[in-house]
């Protein structure tokens, strides 16, 4: 590889890593880089935090640091231990190795709690007895400044002995809470004598009863990557206005490190729902089958949906890392597991509304096996045998009575290939006493086996189909878009959904007919059923009952409706 070339590469792509690039040839950080990813389990992890993932432990890997899962476990109401497991379990499918750097900042409760005690020694910190509702109106506003707390000037003793009181559980909730000595005319409403503590009298799914005050997260967050050693604390822009406070705190305390907070737009994507607090309400409110439902942009969603990681991986990179928000459209995901799955996924046949066929001149107890191509895209993977029969299924799409001239599919009289089979010419229509077709009776041409052209006549139309004598009966769950409008978030569904979800985001389909083949299918294993889509076996499958999931079509039709259904 040339010099050029490798310069190239090395080349950054983002701020992100100009700015660790400039930090490194500084010589700041001469045992390498540490980042970490911080989520609070307080939900399931969503594909905004697969872009988070990616970055931390991406850039670790990139300029050879290392990349902690740190759990910011600062609200024992929230929190559980499913949620932490979860998220472990997500960052590992993901294909990141946290090894043994999995960290929880209650672990840090014991030095956050000496440190506050030295805030209030330093006079930084001071016991407040008002209210939540009267903080809010002192506060003031980003215009006008506030006003100081009664409390603000209590002797430093006195502060010292209400904080020591306040764990050892003698005053009820919301009697007291330590806040910052900062000040009150600051525009950064953050910077405004902000609580560092408060009364909850809640066990913590790791602690129990030990505490009876827990520290606010922004105190929690900027020190716990202090006594990690984090050198790059990435954050996204919402968070640029706690910067602020962070550095603040860093200055007071004697803490091990100094960590660097710098800020990258969230990744926001149309006709999608992200935050666990919305999720959680669509949980909650059972509008979905729970945290994994494959219709949720979670991670365990997505993955039960048939979403790869690495098709997640590229959809984060295609993205970027910008200081701006922007919205990315949801079809640069689909895409990128379409492109993924078409290399990996091998190919198998399903009718989902199935109509019958009789081949005539095909003897009745006749069968026989057709090789099949398992991916055309990678030929390691092979071939396969299908069964045929005299007996078959195909689509009900896939024949018109009287179809138009561009109609390259079966109808009277007209002759279609049956994938890897033969030709096939309908000369009769079997209907219902209701008028509906219900079977159609057909000849093959026993020279076109495999599909080729005995003669050289053309066929325009190639359909799938499946041996009634030979498939297999299943339930499939064709999987849309949750949401049928493009901005979610501004018809604010934290009040409520109205009709922000869309009524076609789920259609199950009772009486599929599949390749036999299928039955063998593991849980999320990808296939590509051929002009249908990709599919994958979901985990409720049994011996007893086949349920596949549809994990997105071959192509986007919203994206050439305008998103309309």
């Amino acid at each position: 590889m040339s010099e050029s070339v490798e310069k190239e590469e090395r080349k950054p792509r983002h701020f992100i890593q100009q700015m660790i690039h400039r930090d490194l040839d500084e010589g700041k950080y001469g045992s390498g880089i540490v980042t970490r990813f911080p989520p609070e389990p307080n939900g399931y992890l969503h594909i905004g935090h697969a872009k988070s993932i990616c970055l931390n432990f991406g850039l670790a890997q990139e300029f050879g640091g290392i990349c902690n899962l740190r759990f910011d476990d600062t609200n024992p109401l929230a929190e559980e231990d499913h949620y932490r497991i979860a998220i472990e379990k997500d960052v590992k499918w993901l294909g990141f190795d946290v090894e043994d750097r999995t960290y929880f900042s209650s672990d840090y409760f014991d030095q956050l709690y000496l440190w506050a005690i030295e805030l209030i020694k330093l006079d930084k910190a001071f016991i407040c007895e008002l209210s939540f509702e009267e903080m809010a109106e002192y506060r003031g506003n980003p215009k006008e400044p506030g006003k100081f707390s009664p409390s603000r000037n209590r002797p430093i003793e006195e502060s010292v002995d209400i904080f020591e009181r306040m764990q050892a559980g003698e005053f009820k909730e919301g009697t007291y809470t330590l806040r910052a000595k900062i000040g009150m005319t600051s525009s950064n409403m953050h910077m405004r004598d902000p609580i560092l503590y408060r009364i909850q009298n809640a066990a913590h799914y790791r602690t129990g009863d030990k505490w009876k005050i827990y520290p606010m997260y922004d105190f929690t967050h900027c020190l716990s990557d202090a006594i990690e050693g984090i050198t790059h604390s990435l954050c996204t822009l919402e968070f640029e206005v706690h910067r602020p406070i962070y550095k603040w705190l860093i200055d007071q305390l004697p803490t091990p490190s100094t960590p660097y907070q710098r800020e990258f737009a969230k990744l926001n994507i149309n006709y999608t729902l992200l935050g666990k607090r919305v999720l959680k309400k669509l949980v909650d409110e059972q509008l979905v089958d729970g945290w994994d439902d494959p219709r949720m942009p979670t991670l365990s969603g997505m993955k039960r949906r048939g979403y790869t990681p690495t098709s997640i991986r590229n959809f984060c990179d295609r993205v970027g890392v910008a200081k701006r928000d922007n919205v990315i459209d949801l079809s640069l995901l689909e895409f990128s597991i379409r492109e993924d799955l078409n290399k990996i996924a091998d190919r198998r046949m399903a009718v989902l509304n199935p109509l019958k066929v009789v081949i005539t001149n095909y003897d009745e107890n006749g069968e026989e096996l057709l090789d099949a191509v398992n991916n055309p895209e990678d030929e390691t993977r092979g071939s396969r045998q299908i069964p045929f029969s005299n007996t078959l299924y195909i689509e009900k799409e896939d024949f018109m009575e009287d179809p138009p001239r561009k109609f390259f599919r079966l109808g009277p009289d007209r002759e279609v290939r049956l994938r890897y089979a033969f030709f096939i010419t309908c000369n009769e229509v079997i209907k219902d006493d209701s008028g509906e077709v219900v079977e159609l009776r057909c000849t093959y041409d026993p020279l076109s086996k495999g599909g080729k052209s005995p003669d050289g006549r053309k066929v325009k139309g190639t359909m799938h189909w499946v041996s009634a004598k030979h498939c297999v009966d299943a339930e499939v769950r064709l999987y849309d878009r949750l949401c049928q409008v493009e901005d979610p978030a501004s018809e604010k569904p934290e009040e409520g959904f109205g009709d922000v979800l869309n009524p076609d985001s789920l259609k199950v389909i009772k009486a599929a007919k599949l390749e036999p083949s299928l039955v063998e299918a593991k849980e999320e294993e990808p296939f590509q059923f051929e002009r249908m889509g990709y599919f994958c076996a979901d985990r409720d499958s049994s011996d007893d009952k086949l349920i596949f999931n549809r994990t997105v079509g071959l192509r986007d039709s919203w994206a050439k409706m305008g998103g309309k259904k």
